[in-house]
């Protein structure tokens, strides 16, 4: 008779993976889940807030601060440009008590930390996430590696127990092992990528938040939008 053939794939993997193995492999899945999750949220809240911010011309249409608000509260469902002026346009409302200690700082000095707060609000929320990705991408592929290592042990142990060695014997074993790298760089890839996609894009919103910002404040003090017409 001739030398037994062997299936190998990853269900003959999978059968005889020992309890590391299988951690390892439902580790990487969760990555995977939890990135993917995080991916596909981040992309459907970064085009909402491009709808918002294509709305941002039409604030200054607007007949009044009030209604320019409620224009733009209908197009920014992710709440980033509507928070900065409406505490702009709270900090430059005259104080409730002559004698309070908002009373005795200047108007434009209440209005930039008004804008200063709700920018770093922002800031904080459209990096919320980022350090998931990160953490993915960096060591995905070494929890694959691990996994990689452990089972060419575990293949050898078992090559040394049959007291034979053959390359039948020894390639489809060490092969199914490598199976954990490839599935930790597949984890790995898109956390990567879209880390710094996203990463890219805050820059961008974050900029034009900045500028939002600095007109709000240019009206709020002289009545007039940096580079616009003076108010009605």
């Amino acid at each position: 008779m001739g030398p037994e053939t062997v299936t190998v794939g990853l269900a003959h993997f999978w059968a005889h993976a020992d309890a590391v193995i299988r951690a390892t492999a439902y580790l990487l899945l969760a990555m995977s889940v939890g990135s993917w999750f995080l991916i596909l949220w981040k992309a459907w809240a970064w085009l909402r807030v491009r709808r918002a911010a294509r709305q941002l011309e039409n604030f200054w249409n607007a007949p009044s601060v009030e209604a320019a608000i409620a224009q733009l509260r209908a197009a920014d469902a992710e709440q980033l440009f509507v928070p900065l002026a409406q505490s702009a346009a709270g900090a430059a409302a005259p104080p409730a008590s002559a004698d309070s200690l908002a009373a005795r700082i200047d108007r434009s000095e209440l209005i930039t930390r008004a804008l200063r707060q709700r920018i770093n609000e922002a800031a904080a929320r459209l990096e919320s996430g980022l350090t998931f990705l990160a953490s993915v991408g960096s060591t995905a592929p070494f929890v694959g590696l691990f996994g990689t290592v452990w089972g060419i042990y575990q293949a050898m142990l078992a090559i040394a127990a049959a007291g034979t060695v053959s390359l039948d014997r020894v390639a489809g074993p060490v092969g199914e092992a490598l199976l954990m790298t490839a599935f930790g760089l597949a984890v790995a890839i898109p956390a990567v990528l879209a880390y710094n996609a996203f990463t890219r894009v805050n820059r961008v919103l974050l900029a034009q938040l900045d500028g939002f910002a600095h007109d709000l404040h240019a009206y709020l003090t002289t009545g007039e939008r940096l580079g616009g017409a003076a108010a009605a």
